[in-house]
């Protein structure tokens, strides 16, 4: 039975993550523009190079018109959307960071505003109604655990920590080796984007302690999991799935920048989702942690990383 407890649970939850799924919608104009969302905006307002100078100036190597145009080409290749046409580098990387930060954590206004109420109905609905089946389904993951022996060793905590954010260092590796400042970029909003969902992530554990299905005793129940003291959200809290969060969060960077390259979203969101998943059967999440968890990376990327603020 869902308590008053769990109904402030999910309206904490639904305030931070669901709305964010309204991807067509522009950030707040009365946000500050961070570093790079300011040259994003400086570079679409821009003349191409037809359009600058004479010939000769064109052919210059430092012609900004012509670096414009490289640019534009770049992202047109890749998608031609404001998700792949933003640049960022590490300078502007910090306040980029702390501005989507602002833009998370601000969100609550807009939801008061009533804007985004049906993504937030609908996330919050399909999380309660996965909380209220975890004690039914995790009694099947512990008692067939040993069948996936050989899968959980390969899919463990410490190998899928290191697979996620192994995947942004070789996309930055690769990029700079390649002189290829589109992949640098792709790697940097990558790392971005976890570092935004690690700190939500941490907040609503640190609120919620909710003990792990591998935690409860054999023969214990797995109702009344949530708030339970002495949970660090470093270690022991559950809810929700930092692993999913991350994996989604990276995987939507690249599946939205390389969405011209028809394997690339696949790729990257099989690879979210078998993180995710891997993390029931290792009884380290109940399904409703790998859900919100899953679905926080992917909305928060979007709504932040993936969605340049107009130019003031």
């Amino acid at each position: 039975m869902i308590t008053n407890k769990w109904c402030l649970l999910f309206v904490c939850c639904a305030a931070i993550c669901a709305p964010n799924w309204a991807l067509a919608q522009s950030l707040a104009s009365s946000l500050p523009d961070a570093p790079s969302h300011v040259a994003f905006a400086d570079r679409s307002n821009s003349a191409t190079v037809e359009d600058r100078g004479t010939p000769s100036d064109q052919n210059s190597p430092n012609d900004p018109g012509q670096l414009d145009a490289v640019q534009v080409a770049s992202s047109e290749h890749h998608g031609g959307t404001p998700a792949t046409q933003r640049q960022v580098d590490w300078h502007s990387l910090p306040r980029d960071f702390l501005h989507d930060q602002k833009v998370v954590w601000l969100f609550p206004t807009e939801l008061a505003k009533g804007k985004h109420l049906v993504p937030t109905i609908a996330i919050t609905g399909l999380t309660a109604g996965l909380i209220v089946a975890d004690p039914h389904a995790m009694p099947y993951f512990r008692s067939h655990q040993k069948n996936l022996d050989d899968i959980n060793d390969v899919l463990g905590t410490s190998i899928t920590t290191a697979a996620v954010i192994g995947v942004p260092a070789a996309l930055m590796g690769a990029g700079y080796y390649r002189h290829d400042q589109y992949q640098v970029s792709t790697a940097l909003l990558a790392g971005e984007a976890y570092a935004n969902s690690a700190v939500v992530n941490l907040v609503i554990k640190a609120i919620t302690r909710r003990e792990r299905p591998i935690d409860v005793a054999p023969t214990g129940s797995f109702h009344d999991t949530f708030f339970a003291g002495g949970k660090s959200p470093f270690k022991g809290s559950s809810f929700p799935s930092g692993h999913a969060m991350g994996a989604f969060s990276v995987a939507t960077v690249i599946a939205k920048r390389y969405r011209n390259h028809k394997w690339a979203p696949w790729l990257a969101y099989g690879f979210a989702a078998t993180v995710s998943l891997s993390r029931i059967s290792t009884l380290a999440h109940f399904p409703s942690d790998v859900f919100l968890g899953g679905a926080l990376g992917y909305a928060i990327t979007n709504y932040t990383v993936l969605q340049p603020c107009s130019h003031d």
